[in-house]
């Protein structure tokens, strides 16, 4: 999709997948986004053991883990993705060890003293089933003792009241190669009803008088928990204790602004 504008975006064909789906896209958008780096740095090197990353992508947090000589690998349900990875790992001088699988149904080998799922990525789980069943995979998998650790979309009421109907810019970045800039655009529809969001996402890749050169379209799904349906969903899955704050910062979860940090163990 060559030479458009931000104004009056003709529709593409055949939409992109998702830079979630991505591994090019993913790492373009993503790759310097530091935000809860150093929440679950923290929390790995703190396990005292094994470490497992679920929805690992393309190593944003699990390359850093293993340069911090952590024992840590990763799972996640893209082939693309765990590629990318190794590639990665390569240009950075790690090896890194991933399996292909999905969080909602997955069996390692190993039992690990803190499996972590950042990004949001836990917020795929479409349904309530898909949640527990994650969660129980994640609590098969913890040693005694161990901390499942990850954050989640929650819609605030703001949110509920007001949803951004048309794509808005939400990150900027630059393309790694010509430098020039990367805009991703979202725009969301909220369903009461299941508690997803629908976005409907556009990535600019602008050339240098500013405009357009590849439009990527795609849409995206995520299903939002409160923090009170939170807590029953880790009971359910066998957690006896947890804690929820409301940000990586540690507010109270009733002062959450869309995001819940969640730590539970296994007794």
């Amino acid at each position: 999709m060559e030479g458009l504008s931000a104004e009056g975006l003709e529709a593409p064909a055949a939409a992109d997948r998702s830079p979630y789906a991505r591994a090019d896209l993913y790492d373009l958008l993503f790759r310097d986004y530091v935000a809860d780096l150093d929440f679950y740095l923290a929390a790995a090197r703190g396990a005292g053991g094994a470490v497992l990353d679920l929805g690992c992508g393309t190593g944003r947090v699990l390359l850093p883990c293993l340069a911090a000589g952590l024992d840590a690998e990763g799972l996640d349900l893209s082939a693309e993705m765990l590629e990318r990875l190794r590639s990665n790992a390569a240009a950075r001088g790690l090896s890194a060890r991933a399996a292909l699988g999905d969080m909602r149904d997955f069996t390692m080998p190993r039992r690990y003293a803190c499996v972590m799922i950042p990004f949001n990525a836990f917020a795929h789980n479409l349904n309530a089933d898909d949640q527990i069943a994650t969660l129980r995979r994640c609590h098969e998998h913890l040693v005694s003792g161990g901390r499942l650790v990850f954050d989640a979309f929650s819609a605030t009421p703001a949110m509920i009241a007001r949803p951004v109907s048309e794509p808005v810019l939400e990150l900027e970045t630059t393309h790694p190669r010509s430098g020039l800039p990367v805009r991703l655009y979202d725009g969301r529809r909220l369903d009461l009803a299941t508690q997803t969001q629908h976005s409907q996402i556009e990535i600019h890749e602008l050339d240098a008088a500013g405009a357009p050169m590849h439009v990527h379209r795609s849409a995206a799904v995520v299903r939002w928990v409160s923090p009170s349906e939170m807590e029953l969903l880790l009971r359910l899955a066998g957690f006896s204790r947890w804690e929820i704050a409301g940000g990586f910062d540690g507010r109270p979860a009733p002062e959450h602004q869309g995001l819940l940090v969640v730590s539970a163990w296994k007794a």
